[in-house]
């Protein structure tokens, strides 16, 4: 037998079956996912959906509404939003996209060809450091399906340059040469090749017909966990009876700590030693001059595009911990009167600030994320803005927002909105 006869023995099998997935894989599959299924993917928070689209882009044909934000979705206490909405059976669900490390950038890209009527946002000024978004953070989120949209869908604007250039940065876009290439030509003005083209139309499908198969079998069912945390509250809504569920259950999770935060975060990440090392350690932190502020007009952009009503929310740091630390409160207000400016100035006025509130009995669930009390002041404005007919917003986006000089911008003028203005607008 000649040698090229037993390779192909050998090696022809494997060829014609890596031939034969890839033309299944580049076919436009249709698939049909369960009511269960959609349910878990919208409360899973898994990394895989959050880089794919089909389910999202389902679930929002469904009433799902996409909640933007980091850790602090992750922790479902009596009072987490998708407890509030499936025990008193909402018109709406929320989709929870975050978690540890995805900030402005990671959500934009995610954002890419999945629009939604309305969304939630919960901004951590915690994300705006000097550093911005973690390349090793980044890295955890990207999917190459949305870069292959952004790529696909760019425009020869400032918005689409600036992204181009801060995806660049990040080391994982590298993971694939065309598209790596294609980022690069997009940031110079040069504009994608036909064959470029060409080629991450083809892989885009492919990567969408894996997303379709794939994504729903690694989704992690939450749906007990939810079900036992609905169990503790009322039947009936009413904002006394769950501030007295709250409080309740509040009170039984914090006991034996100073910072008033769940016992189990307290024992488990803050030993003596640790403690003592971090007294006084945040006396130095910055929000006010950060990248972020430029990839957070990036999602702002995307709001534009594709005529979202948004809701922001800006969470509080706990009081406690934060004098503990050193944090200065000044520093943050400063920082979240700049993220209000942004917003404000280009259209987006339903602004929920709970950044004063920091101090408040069980507001915070640890050092840094919303709990119980917390919760449910938030759901003070998710409530009506989810009750409130979608009207097409009318947004005003500056390219300023995305430059240098705004990114390190520290004296601003004072923002007039307070939440009594936000809530009764939204209440009409």
């Amino acid at each position: 037998m000649k040698n090229k006869t037993k390779l192909w023995l050998i090696f022809g099998p494997v060829i014609c079956a890596v031939l034969l997935l890839m033309g299944i894989l580049s076919l436009p599959w249709e698939r049909t996912f369960s009511k269960g299924s959609l349910f878990q993917a919208a409360a899973s928070q898994t990394t895989t959906v959050f880089k794919g689209k089909a389910m999202r882009q389902k679930d929002y044909k469904q009433g799902y509404v996409p909640f933007y934000g980091s850790s602090e979705l992750s922790r479902f206490d009596n009072m987490h939003p998708t407890v509030l909405a499936t025990k008193y059976q909402r018109s709406y669900t929320p989709f929870l996209l975050g978690g540890p490390g995805s900030q402005s950038l990671a959500q934009y890209l995610g954002m890419q060809e999945a629009p939604s009527k309305k969304a939630v946002v919960i901004i951590s000024p915690q994300w705006f450091t000097p550093q911005g978004q973690n390349p090793d953070a980044f890295s955890l989120y990207y999917s190459p399906l949305h870069a292959s949209d952004f790529i696909l869908n760019a425009k020869d604007t400032e918005a689409d340059r600036y992204a181009a250039r801060r995806l660049l940065q990040m080391p994982s876009v590298k993971s694939e040469h065309v598209i790596h290439h294609a980022l690069l030509e997009i940031a110079a003005e040069v504009g994608i090749s036909k064959k470029e083209r060409y080629y991450l139309r083809w892989r885009r499908q492919t990567y969408s017909t894996e997303d379709k198969f794939f994504t729903s079998l690694q989704l992690r069912d939450r749906l007990p966990k939810i079900e036992q945390q609905g169990a503790k509250l009322p039947d009936t809504y009413s904002y006394e009876g769950l501030k007295k569920a709250s409080e309740k259950e509040a009170k039984k999770d914090t006991k034996g700590n100073r910072f008033g935060i769940r016992t189990s975060f307290y024992k488990k990440r803050l030993n003596a030693k640790l403690l003592k090392k971090l007294k006084g350690s945040q006396k130095k932190f910055n929000y006010v001059e950060s990248p972020e502020y430029s990839d957070f007009e990036l999602l702002l952009n995307q709001f534009a595009k594709d005529k979202t009503q948004v809701l922001f929310i800006i969470p509080p740091v706990n009081a406690k911990w934060q004098k503990y630390t050193g944090l200065s409160q000044k520093m943050y207000d400063t920082a979240t009167t700049k993220i209000k400016h942004q917003l404000i100035s280009q259209g987006f006025d339903n602004i929920y600030d709970l950044s004063k509130d920091g101090k408040k009995k069980y507001f915070m669930e640890d050092t840094i994320h919303l709990g119980w009390n917390g919760w449910l002041a938030v759901d003070q404005a998710v409530k009506p803005f989810m009750e409130q007919k979608y009207a097409e917003p009318e947004y005003a986006i500056n390219d300023y927002y995305l430059t240098k000089t705004w990114r390190e911008k520290k004296k601003l003028p004072t923002v007039d909105l307070t939440n009594k203005d936000v809530l009764a607008k939204l209440k009409k």
